[in-house]
């Protein structure tokens, strides 16, 4: 008990617990926008995989690390046009399209990383993201090095949960994208063309989603593997609905299964003769846990995975 209790008084702890939330943080956001506007979109793990390939390449070349997230944010609304033209105008199964995506950005990624060092032996590094201590509030007992101390990606993703939630649920803008998500006729009878708004909101989703892949290799880490992303993307789809499709309640399930990660890692190193495996299933299992918890209240918008086709009803 004293080494759970001192694990969870600890900062480094808390101050792990928000930097491994940020790429859920994001990623999570990209998929809530997607599906606000009626499409899945699986292919979140392979443009993160990409995010942080182009990313960290950019910097690698000779580019500023804000330039690395301004390519990866880029390279992440390419993905998603492609996307949004299969499934929204053609119709075609968002499912297939989806893991299609997953599969082609994740080998280009690997495919350019390898034409950048053909013959590296172990990934080159670069200079990342540094943690950028707020004056003032980062002298405040421990919640100033927990919250303040952070990188500046961190900042953007934290910032990233309250602009998208304004936008959703006080502009006009927001209303379009969450009407499309139920009834794309009724707004298409407001005179908005919602094939338009899907091709925008999930091109701004996947955005997000390449930012959230270009975190790992500009700020986690200081360099780029092609398993970097490690399933994050398929745990941002689940965080979704554990939010239930609200930019708030996304962030604390990306905290929530932060803490479960880094509160794993610590207690292997404390904890002896206990399998290391069983340490690394339970952040997963805690999240199943309050998923199904969550999924209970779920109300999935309702034009989710429904093609939208003009003049049809």
């Amino acid at each position: 008990m004293s080494v759970i209790v001192d694990i969870l008084a600890s900062v480094g702890m808390w101050e792990a617990v928000l930097r491994i939330a940020t790429p859920l943080i994001l990623g999570t956001l990209g998929v809530l926008l997607c599906e606000r506007v009626g499409v899945l979109n699986l292919g979140i793990e392979g443009i993160m995989a990409f995010g942080a390939m182009i990313g960290w390449l950019t910097v690698y070349s000779g580019g500023d690390l804000w330039a690395g997230i301004a390519a990866a944010a880029a390279c992440g609304a390419a993905f998603g046009f492609l996307h949004a033209l299969m499934t929204v105008p053609l119709g075609l199964s968002q499912h297939v399209t989806g893991l299609g995506i997953t599969l082609f950005a994740s080998s280009v990624a690997y495919y350019v990383f390898r034409l950048a060092v053909p013959t590296a032996t172990s990934p080159p590094t670069i200079e990342p993201f540094r943690p950028l201590p707020v004056p003032l509030l980062a002298d405040i007992p421990f919640l100033g090095p927990v919250l303040f101390t952070q990188t500046a990606p961190t900042y953007l993703a934290l910032v990233a949960v309250a602009v998208l939630a304004v936008v959703l649920y006080r502009t006009p803008l927001g209303l379009a994208i969450r009407m499309t998500g139920e009834n794309p006729h009724a707004v298409e009878a407001q005179g908005i063309d919602p094939i338009l708004v899907r091709i925008g909101t999930i091109m701004a989703g996947s955005a997000l989603m390449g930012v959230a892949g270009a975190f790992l290799s500009l700020a986690a880490f200081n360099s780029f593997f092609p398993t970097m992303v490690q399933g994050r993307g398929w745990i941002c789809i689940a965080l979704v609905v554990f939010a239930l499709w609200r930019p708030g309640r996304a962030l604390l399930g990306a905290v929530l299964f932060a803490f479960f990660d880094a509160f794993q890692l610590r207690l292997q190193t404390a904890v002896d003769g206990v399998p290391y495996q069983l340490f690394l299933m339970l952040p997963y299992l805690l999240s199943i846990l309050a998923l199904v918890v969550m999924a209970q209240r779920a109300r999935v918008p309702q034009a989710l995975m429904q093609p939208y086709r003009r003049g049809e009803r």
